[in-house]
């Protein structure tokens, strides 16, 4: 279990932002969904282009962007380059992300101002993250994995640009044949990354794991990013071969993941099954779902396995990891913040008191619920399920947000 100081955290102010607007693109990611139509669900449809962009960039980048300003000087044991420059980042990825969205929905012309000022937002972020960085003689595999995990993050907004500027008629450019690069190197090779690098650190510190091996963590980073880089020579040389070798390096690497999860939650002393504990066994069960309907596209060739793999990635695996560890995270900074002080002097709330369980418990139902139902209908191309399911994931957003304010605002 890697060790953990509060030393260097910046002010609970600068990270708050993050998390609020990243739960409120939560919920317009659940209302995107009411404007699927499961006859024209394709990876090229605009409402599906937009989703994508509205939930991984809106929600999943900005939750992340937020936890890596608390996690990554903490870890460090170093203070931040530019703190300040996250008071940039929020407002410049959130009107970047909006622009998108409106651009693939309603006007092309608009992706190009878009994808820059995101480009601009994450350029702040990556050159702050790789300054930190530099500020340390050693790095820790956690650190190592946040620096390869920026670095794909750089050339995948470099290759985003590109395909928005394409998408706009601005300039001439094959988008199908760097699409599977952007989505590569933002999804499995930031998020992915990102994702094996931090919960190496927080899910053994919220269930008091400890002396477990780190060796699966080193060889799944290591097949994720050579899968990444061989997925990327693959649309840049039009080379199959490379391109399957690189799915097959991923698929490896989140099992060799899921082993070290597994490991850790099977050493922990702490065994009841809270709101936290719970989310999690669901986002890793979606885990193993969908590189099931991964399998199942590559042999039948298939898209509605391919966009149901994605989707149970997204929501389900993205979703309640990210979700699961906000019930941590933010009671864990705002007790710290603002009780702390008061330890010795006057009663104070314990951590679990700051988590609502009414509404967190109606989260968890109602979204995974909605998570299910929506898969279902994307394999049987039922628009009444999928409907359904889209009500039942507003309703568990608009739980989610409830609990995080009420968080937030605890006093």
């Amino acid at each position: 279990m890697n060790s953990i100081s509060q030393d260097f955290a910046p002010p609970f102010k600068l990270i708050a932002p993050f998390f609020i607007i990243g739960g409120f693109f939560y919920i317009l990611s659940s209302l995107a969904v009411f404007l699927f139509d499961v006859d024209d669900l394709l990876f090229s449809s605009p409402a599906v282009i937009s989703f994508m962009h509205l939930f991984l960039l809106g929600f999943v980048m900005m939750t992340i962007f937020g936890a890596m300003a608390q996690l990554v000087p903490v870890v460090l044991e170093v203070g931040h380059f530019g703190v300040e420059l996250f008071y940039a980042i929020w407002p410049l990825l959130l009107i970047g992300t909006l622009l998108m969205v409106f651009g693939f929905l309603y006007s092309a012309a608009l992706l190009p101002y878009g994808g820059m000022i995101v480009l601009i937002s994450m350029m702040i972020f990556v050159g702050e993250i790789f300054l930190t960085i530099k500020k340390v003689e050693k790095l820790t595999l956690v650190m190592s994995s946040v620096l390869i995990s920026n670095t794909f993050l750089f050339f995948g907004i470099i290759f985003g640009l590109l395909m928005a500027l394409a998408y706009a008629g601005t300039i001439s450019l094959d988008i199908s044949q760097m699409l599977r690069a952007h989505i590569y190197l933002v999804v499995g090779g930031y998020i992915g990354v990102t994702i094996m690098g931090l919960s190496i650190v927080l899910v053994p510190m919220f269930t008091l794991s400890h002396s477990f091996s780190l060796v699966p963590l080193r060889i799944s980073i290591s097949l994720m990013s050579v899968g990444v880089v061989s997925v990327v020579l693959s649309s840049l040389f039009n080379a199959n071969a490379l391109a399957y070798l690189g799915y097959f390096l991923s698929f490896s690497s989140l099992l060799f993941y899921f082993y070290i999860i597994y490991i850790i939650y099977k050493t922990r002393p702490r065994k009841e099954n809270d709101i936290y504990a719970i989310s999690l066994m669901f986002s890793y069960s979606a885990m193993l779902v969908g590189l099931v309907f991964a399998v199942l596209y590559f042999i039948l060739n298939e898209e509605r396995f391919m966009l149901a793999s994605a989707w149970v990635f997204f929501f389900g695996f993205f979703g309640f990891l990210i979700t699961g560890h906000i019930y941590k995270i933010i009671p864990f900074l705002v007790w710290f913040e603002r009780f702390s002080p008061l330890v010795g002097k006057q009663k104070i709330p314990m951590l679990a008191d700051m988590i609502p369980q009414k509404s967190s418990q109606a989260q968890f139902v109602f979204s995974s619920v909605g998570v299910v139902l929506v898969t279902i209908a994307i394999v049987t191309k039922s628009d009444m399920l999928l409907h359904g399911g889209a009500s039942f994931l507003f309703i568990g957003a608009l739980a989610f947000v409830r609990s995080m304010l009420y968080m937030i605002n605890f006093k």
